[in-house]
């Protein structure tokens, strides 16, 4: 199939409709979480919601890297700008989440910090080698999709030697957020749509505790009849009580994965105890540097402690991130946080659950 044709093909599009809508039973509900920031942007964007029975429902999960970005995480950050003269590299997302304080990078660069944005890990490392005076911190965010390109920039800052590039090391990972979803006894989630940019990395395998616990497994891209076909497959898992992971992102993603991504990433990091927005401290669902390269680790080099910290009282992200409730179901939404102006941070990210619900439901 051509990616730019017969992906978004209006004919093939309603063909899968009609077949969601002969497969469902009208006595069942359907509960279908993805957990991709990039999935629930195509979702909103190509309506997907407005055409699925009413008894499909299609719910967030904490797939935004910057919403699960914790408060005391993001807090770090500020600490680091306030006890020393450095300058902050980061991804263009993170310039407007607000600090305990309310407080973002974006007002802190406007008050003359030396803050800057990046479009890749390994433009932090050049700027630092050009800049050997001054001290540099990349804020690493996150899944096992960007975790390869933070590690390439590590190494590749040992290999030219430079001693003023750090990193905070904020990459999460997938298996163990499932794993909470699994055990979280205030979620009733069917099947999962598995993330696809995720999957081109980390393969198949870290999705077999989903059908191992009955819920049906489908890796999708991103498309319209990707994502509904994906739907469609998870239906037919549920009706049949045949569950497993099934790979409909077959173009980009191998069963194995990207062997390369992954032996960089184990050359790099190790897995430590990660905290979540909304969720808390998950053992072994993070990537901490190894002994090998801890001297780019900025949190111990500047003394810094990412405390658990509570997020501002009345965001209710946390709920959202979790599948809990709905953006509008958030009081805050659209009356004291909007795209223009957000409370938190699943309003800041264009990835983030409420930002695209604004933006394309409002």
């Amino acid at each position: 199939m051509k990616l730019t044709v017969d992906f978004k093909n209006p004919e093939l599009a309603k063909s899968l409709i009609d077949k969601i809508s002969a497969e469902v039973f009208d006595e069942k509900s359907y509960n279908i979480m993805e957990i991709c920031g990039t999935h629930t942007v195509s979702i909103f964007r190509y309506g997907i919601r407005s055409v699925l029975p009413e008894n499909v429902n299609l719910l967030s999960g904490p797939g935004c890297p910057v919403c699960v970005t914790s408060q005391g995480e993001i807090d770090a950050i500020f600490e680091i700008l306030a006890k020393t003269d450095i300058c902050v590299l980061t991804f263009g997302d993170l310039m407007r989440v607000p600090g305990s304080r309310g407080e973002s990078l974006e007002d802190m660069q406007s008050e003359g910090y030396d803050i800057r944005v990046v479009l890749s890990p390994l433009d932090a490392v050049d700027i630092a080698e050009k800049e050997p005076d001054r001290n540099f911190v990349l804020v690493g965010i996150g899944f096992e999709t960007t975790a390869p390109a933070i590690a390439a920039s590590v190494v590749s800052a040992e290999e030219r030697s430079l001693r003023n590039f750090y990193l905070l090391a904020y990459n999460k990972t997938m298996p163990e957020v499932i794993k909470f979803l699994l055990n979280d006894s205030k979620l009733n989630v069917d099947g999962f749509l598995c993330p696809g940019h995720v999957s081109v990395v980390t393969g198949e395998e870290i999705y077999f505790s989903l059908p191992e616990n009955n819920k049906a497994a489908v890796i999708a891209g991103f498309e319209p009849v990707d994502i509904l076909s994906s739907i469609l497959y998870i239906i037919y898992q549920i009706n049949r009580n045949e569950f497993k992971v099934y790979n409909n992102y077959s173009r980009a993603v191998r069963r194995e994965g990207n062997i390369k991504a992954k032996k960089l990433l184990e050359e790099v990091f190790v897995k430590c105890t990660a905290s979540w927005r909304g969720i808390g401290q998950l053992k072994n669902s993070g990537l901490c540097l190894n002994k090998k390269y801890e001297h780019f680790d900025a949190l111990k080099v500047f003394d810094v402690d990412p405390r658990p910290a509570i997020a501002k009282e009345g965001c209710r992200c946390g709920e959202v991130l979790k599948g809990y409730i709905l953006p509008k179901e958030c009081s805050m939404f659209g009356n004291g946080c909007t795209p223009e102006k957000p409370f938190g941070p699943c309003m800041v990210s264009t990835e983030g659950a409420c930002a695209a619900y604004f933006k394309y439901s409002s």
